[in-house]
């Protein structure tokens, strides 16, 4: 497996990033402004600023077709950018109508429409109103309690996913007449007006829901919670009990971000600095291991590998440090040097993501193979 490419792009952290669909574009959420970095060779360079949000960002995302970027912030506001023929970026303003810092977002499968997080407990659906030329919001309230941390669209952009820090990971349907057509049936139900909630799980913890993300067919659910664990859930239909309810706990720190690359594969990453992968299926799942092992990928590795028993000791004695340099006490054997914000898809084939990035508070993005 190819080492990790790693795009240190600057001294501060990474909220959110997401690639252009030629992966020309990276766009990283700084602070409050959002940085265009364009692929020059081996790197990334910085080309542009998207400014217009007083407060941080918390969420962008590239539409993959249409280019447009959507972006959201603890200002309670979303933006659509788009390029203008003079090749700077148009901001359009989202009629949120929230009172409560916006803290995620992404674009459907087919772009119709996005979907903003947010400390009001609310989830705010938004499309474009052609009669009015604006992007409006339709709320999706009840059965939520308090702040969504993360959402994620089913492949038919009807059912959208939603954790939250009561604790829960949900799942509604954002159905919009005159904007959708009518879905396909499928294991989480047939009739969905807007508001249903297909499916509700709490963790076994009732720890905060950082992370959910469906499989590719959309037939399986995956969430992280603040208990370092992931829950795959297998529905078996509309207002039945789940086919499978399986939990994978760990002894790492808690996962803040996951992805399916396959049916029977999840990478998850957050506050362990690491990306690991869990396999498995609805007869049980496990953790595989890091995608770091093996230490190709892993700066500093060998030579830590080479420091004896022997070496710590008698640097302790010498210099009052277990290694020789003031440096290495504070760096990480890992590849990211602070916890991961984000895991994206980068590549796909055949159905399956053969690989992914990762965005971090040490101001890197990262691709692995997977």
């Amino acid at each position: 497996m190819a080492p990790p490419q790693v795009h240190h792009l600057f001294h501060a952290p990474i909220s959110d990033h997401s690639f252009s669909a030629d992966r020309q574009t990276l766009a990283v959420a700084r602070a409050n402004n959002v940085e265009l970095h364009s692929a020059s060779s081996t790197s990334y360079t910085l080309a542009s600023e998207l400014r217009g949000h007083d407060k941080t960002i918390t969420g962008v995302d590239i539409a993959p077709s249409s280019g447009r970027i959507v972006t959201c912030s603890q200002d309670r506001n979303a933006y659509v950018w788009e390029p203008s023929p003079q090749g700077e970026w148009k901001p359009t303003l989202v009629l949120l109508r929230i009172n409560r810092a916006a803290t995620c977002v992404r674009w459907c499968p087919n772009e119709s429409k996005f979907a903003v997080g947010s400390g009001a407990r609310i989830i705010a659906v938004c499309y474009f109103e052609e009669e009015n030329d604006w992007w409006v919001s339709k709320h999706v309230k009840k059965p939520l309690r308090s702040t969504v941390t993360s959402v994620a669209w089913h492949p038919n952009s009807v059912l959208l996913a939603a954790g939250s820090t009561d604790g829960h990971a949900r799942v509604f349907s954002s159905f919009v007449k005159g904007i959708d057509a009518r879905p396909e049936a499928t294991v989480w139900g047939e009739r969905l007006p807007f508001n249903t909630v297909c499916g509700e799980y709490l963790n076994g913890t009732a720890g905060w829901v950082h992370a959910v993300a469906f499989s590719p067919s959309g037939d399986a659910l995956a969430f992280a919670a603040h208990d370092s664990s992931v829950t795959v859930v297998y529905p078996s239909g509309p207002e039945q009990p789940p086919a499978a309810v399986i939990n994978i706990s760990t002894q790492l720190l808690p996962f803040a971000s996951l992805i399916w690359t396959s049916e029977s594969t999840i990478i998850a990453a957050g506050y362990d600095c690491e990306p690991h992968r869990l396999s498995g299926s609805v007869e049980g799942w496990e953790l595989s291991g890091s995608l770091e092992k093996g230490g190709a990928g892993r700066p500093g590795l060998a030579e830590h590998q080479e420091d004896s028993a022997r070496n710590m000791f008698r640097a302790m004695d010498l210099r009052g440090r277990a290694n020789g340099s003031a440096g290495s006490d504070t760096k990480l054997r890992t590849v990211h040097q602070n916890s991961i914000s984000t895991v994206r898809s980068y590549a796909e084939s055949g159905g399956r993501v053969t690989k992914i990035s990762t965005g971090g508070v040490d101001g890197r993005v990262v691709v692995w193979d997977v």
